[in-house]
């Protein structure tokens, strides 16, 4: 019974009393499948709380999507709103939950192949290029946008990162409002992503907006489709100081991008041969948690 209990708050479900007739044999037979998983040791204390915690965030968040969009539709329709939501979900909902199983299954042997390919298989640290993108303004344009102006733009914003970063051999890791966080493996990959995000929203012409990136290189932890580390809070400290339209990157993607192992000339232009690209060297800049971090601006050759 605790052990049930635990389950459905990390689901995020509300408390149900004793007298509450508030279950069905689904959720008995997802508490067998539970106790399944405890005993073949997948879900142990170690791990338990978060991997719920992160299934019942995600699909609440998926299920509220999906309600709001077969709502719009019954109110769109013309009949009565309930009778037409009910059918809707009967129809499509079996639908949405045989391609929802597939698209897992589908990132899932994604996520295999990349572990079985490198040397440390099983080790939450890999060397990622990881990198933050965030809209220039965003403040104060939000405040000139109807409230549907702005899930336009943020979804177009968001739907035009997705695409650079997968067709760039990204992934996202999450969104977070006005800012996209991506990994990459190589650091050119990551490179050619951001300045393209900062290319368009150069662009006057270009309904993606002006952007500000930072770019790190270096060991990373992975747990739960999230990222962690020194490498991902320097790349976050490199976009809060980046001005518009420029990618900042830290040392580790400067000499990953470079070739050079360091970088102590006299000039801030730093022109590595071989490279496409080019770098200046930034002073040195206090941020939260690095008293003197050093950074450069990166360029591609052909554009410099």
């Amino acid at each position: 019974m605790q052990v049930a209990e635990e389950l459905w708050r990390l689901l995020g479900f509300p408390h149900a009393a004793p007298d509450d007739v508030a279950f069905t044999p689904a959720d008995v037979e997802a508490l067998r499948l539970s106790q399944d998983l405890m005993d073949l040791g997948i879900l142990g204390t170690d791990s338990q709380s978060a991997l719920v915690r992160t299934w019942g965030r995600s699909f609440a968040r998926l299920a509220e999507w999906e309600t709001s969009l077969l709502t719009d539709i019954a109110l769109k329709s013309g009949a009565d709103p309930a009778t037409e939501l009910a059918d809707l979900a009967e129809r499509v909902l079996p639908r949405v939950d045989s391609l929802q199983s597939y698209i897992w299954r589908r990132h899932l042997a994604s996520a295999a192949s990349r572990m079985l390919a490198v040397e440390s298989v099983g080790s939450p640290i890999s060397h990622l290029a990881v990198c933050f993108v965030d809209i220039v303004g965003y403040t104060s344009h939000s405040k000139t946008l109807a409230e549907a102006e702005l899930v336009e733009w943020i979804e177009h914003f968001e739907d035009t990162a997705s695409r650079l970063v997968t067709d760039g051999d990204g992934r996202i890791i999450k969104n977070i409002g006005d800012e996209v966080l991506f990994v990459a493996d190589d650091a050119s990959a990551a490179a050619e992503i951001a300045l393209e995000m900062t290319r368009r929203g150069a662009d006057d012409d270009d309904l993606f907006p002006s952007v500000r990136a930072g770019l790190a290189y270096g060991e990373v932890v992975s747990r739960l489709g999230d990222v962690f580390g020194p490498t991902v809070n320097i790349a976050s400290r490199l976009t809060s100081i980046a001005r518009p339209g420029a990618v900042l990157v830290d040392r580790g993607a400067y000499e990953a991008l470079s070739g050079l192992e360091d970088d102590r000339s006299d000039s801030p232009e730093s022109d590595p041969g071989g490279s496409p690209y080019t770098f200046r060297r930034m002073r040195r800049t206090s941020v939260k948690g690095y008293s003197r971090l050093q950074s450069w601006v990166l360029h591609r050759r052909d554009e410099h």
